[in-house]
């Protein structure tokens, strides 16, 4: 096992993990995946003896180890706590209390991240650097400064080692990962491995500051003739991949418009920001994966500022068509066009036209809207709760838009009590669906695929050809592959010859000639005795 092997900093955080595990009553897990051998435990009553003796404080108990054990492991809660779909809604809910507020490093350090990733003095560099930060968490922290050219910005700077732990803590993830799905048998309902190497990738591109840049230049483009919406400017030759500087914003966070509503119009906002979030899954498919009241500020004249582009998800076009589609039914409340619809996405399996998943559907639907409906309000996360409950995995960005959607209508209706999102959402989804059937969709189908369908003009007839003259000539054949055959040969095989031995045994009794036992021809009480043997066993083998 490499993790033992001369590798002293994985066994010491190994140690660290253990220990907090045992503090809250989850030391049955050590010995479950067997690691009491390797790492010398505290002695411990367990409370808990397995996984299935778990009660309501699980979900507490495991936010609770999540947050002890630091920045990696406060974000991938934080990152289940958007996918109810894979730990189910009690765990999201919990994970979401999850804080990863850290206390500011010390300001040489800072200054050292800096000048090293910029390659010059912070004197040169900028004309003003405030050393008290603005906001401060475990993986960075934010500075104001002014560049020479007098802008003003705000500098996000990644905390030293922060690169460093993480990949250490996602090898020992994996690893643990691993031996709790092989030892634990009730924990691979959650496919942890799977989770993990999801997580990964979604770490590993929080911690490249130059992915984000990357967001925040494609939404810029994908805003850049909507006026209500404003994107905040980055500065190339000062971002790189531990450091992002961008146009420090100066506006009010859209959750204390909520509270403080007097100098705003906030049917004006809750529109706009609806309106907004719709155009990204919609229109532009490239939309904000967590846009909570934190990450969206309202400027003069009631315009949408979105913040924090670290996650973000991205739909094809054919799958933005079909999504048009599922809320069409979704806000007709037709249950069949939903299924219909989910199978076609290819979410549901074909076979999935059960009665009590239609029979959920319905409740789900007039749970919510009755006779008019006003607004999503909820539904298509509870849509995702009740696929988990059919054991349906759902893509990552259908659930990232569901919870979006959600947070989007709720921020809405705070603003606006009488807002209706269906106002704006149905008039898109039509005009996409219109689209979907113009001519020229055609032509742009075409278009996109001209050197398929010229390859396909070209090989056509020549295939065609080819197999008349296969027909014509009786060299035609086809295949036929029969699974397990040979085994299913050879038991009709075994059947014909108990058969004939019971045939023959009887008529060898009813002959009453041979040697006699208990008044029995011998050979046929063999005869029998023989076919009782192999029946008896060729009953076994077709149970198995």
């Amino acid at each position: 096992m490499k993790l033992w092997r001369s590798n002293k900093p994985n066994l010491k955080r190994l140690n660290e993990i253990i220990a907090v595990l045992n503090k809250y009553d989850f030391g049955f897990v050590a010995i479950k995946i067997q690691l009491k051998s390797k790492i010398p435990l505290i002695d411990h009553s367990y409370e808990y003896e397995s996984i299935e003796e778990l009660d309501e404080t699980l979900p507490v108990r495991l936010r609770q180890v999540l947050q002890e054990l630091g920045t990696t492991y406060i974000k991938l809660g934080q990152t289940l706590s958007t996918r109810p779909d894979l730990v189910g809604d009690d765990f999201a809910r919990e994970f979401s209390k999850l804080q990863d507020d850290n206390p500011p490093l010390d300001f040489k350090l800072i200054r050292k991240v800096v000048e090293s990733e910029l390659g010059d003095r912070l004197e040169n560099l900028f004309l003003e650097f405030d050393e008290e930060p603005l906001a401060s968490a475990s993986i960075g922290q934010v500075h104001r400064a002014v560049l020479n050219d007098n802008r003003e910005v705000a500098v996000k700077i990644q905390k030293p080692g922060v690169e460093e732990l993480v990949k250490t803590d996602l090898s020992m993830m994996k690893f643990l990962a691993k031996r709790i799905d092989e030892f634990i048998p009730p924990a691979r309902n959650y496919n942890l491995p799977g989770i993990v190497n999801e997580f990964e990738r979604s770490i590993l591109k929080e911690i490249d500051y130059i992915q984000e840049v990357r967001n925040i230049n494609v939404f810029n483009n994908n805003f850049k003739d909507v006026d209500y919406v404003y994107v905040p400017r980055t500065h190339a030759p000062y971002c790189t991949p531990k450091v992002m500087t961008m146009e420090l914003v100066k506006g009010t966070k859209v959750s204390e418009v909520v509270l403080h509503p007097q100098e705003f119009n906030p049917k004006l906002i809750a529109r706009r920001g609806v309106e907004s979030y719709f155009k990204q899954i919609m229109i532009d498919g490239f939309f904000h994966a967590d846009p909570h009241s934190a990450n969206i500020y309202i400027l003069e004249d009631n315009v949408i500022c979105f913040l924090d582009f670290g996650m973000m998800g991205i739909l094809d076009a054919d799958f933005q068509e079909n999504l048009a589609e599922l809320f069409i039914y979704f806000m007709d409340t037709n249950v069949n066009g939903i299924i219909n619809q989910l199978m076609y996405m290819d979410i549901l399996e074909q076979d999935a036209r059960s009665r009590s998943l239609k029979y959920d559907l319905t409740d789900l639907m007039y749970r919510y809207y009755g006779t008019e409906l006003k607004g999503i309000q909820g539904g298509m996360e509870d849509l995702v709760s009740l696929m988990r409950k059919y054991g349906v995995s759902l893509p990552r960005e259908f659930v990232l838009m569901a919870r979006g959607i959600a947070m989007l209508e709720e921020l809405g209706l705070q603003l606006d009590p009488e807002f209706n999102a269906v106002e704006i959402l149905k008039p898109m989804t039509m005009k996409i669906v219109k689209k979907k059937f113009s001519p020229f969709k055609l032509v742009d189908f075409i278009k996109d695929n001209i050197f398929e369908v010229e390859h396909l003009v070209k090989t056509l007839p020549h295939s065609i050809n080819r197999t008349l003259y296969k027909i014509e000539e009786g060299k035609f054949t086809l295949e036929v592959e029969h699974k397990d055959l040979e085994r299913i040969s050879n038991k009709i095989s075994m059947a014909l010859i108990i058969s004939a031995l019971l045939i023959g045994s009887s008529l060898t009794i009813l002959s009453d000639k041979g040697i006699l036992i208990l008044g029995l021809p011998f050979l046929g009480v063999i005869g029998f005795t023989l076919s009782a043997i192999l029946g008896f066993w060729m009953v076994i083998s077709l149970m198995k």
